[in-house]
């Protein structure tokens, strides 16, 4: 089955409710995780990333934080981006829209002129990104109550 449906910086509020509706179902309703840790302060200065059906629907979104706000969680280096808030809608698994929001991240992040982004994975998501070309390093630590491993990928 093939959805029609489009990956762009979300540009306005509303485009950041629809990332933040995503978030909502996938994490908060489907993964148990409590909707007050689920938001943050950084969300106010991450660039978001939204994947939309030609109907409007919201698909899928993800957010990439960048200097002194992802330098807290890749070790210090500010020329490394933090992929984060990973999350496809149920009904859009399987489309490809993880993949496209991935590499919409990546092109953000070179425009900021990063050298490499870092992500912490629920670890039944390690082979997913290791087809995108990440490679994780460091134990296995918990995250909202869910496993999770660094991963970093060089662009």
């Amino acid at each position: 089955m093939s959805v029609p449906y489009t990956v762009r910086v979300a540009e306005d509020p509303a485009d950041r409710e629809a990332c933040f509706a995503v978030r909502k179902e996938v994490f908060v309703r489907e993964q148990g995780v409590a909707e007050d840790i689920e938001y943050d302060a950084y969300d106010a200065i991450a660039v978001h990333v939204l994947a939309i059906r030609e109907d409007g629907v919201p698909l899928g979104t993800g957010r990439l934080l960048h200097g002194a706000a992802a330098a807290a969680k890749s070790g210090g280096d500010a020329s490394v981006g933090s992929l984060g808030r990973l999350a496809v809608a149920r009904e859009a698994r399987g489309l490809g829209v993880g993949v496209a929001l991935v590499r919409a991240i990546e092109e953000a992040a070179r425009g900021l002129g990063l050298a490499a982004v870092d992500l912490h994975a629920q670890t039944h998501a390690l082979g997913f990104y290791e087809r995108l070309g990440y490679e994780a390093y460091g134990p296995e630590f918990p995250d909202a109550g869910i496993a999770h491993r660094a991963m970093r990928r060089d662009l």
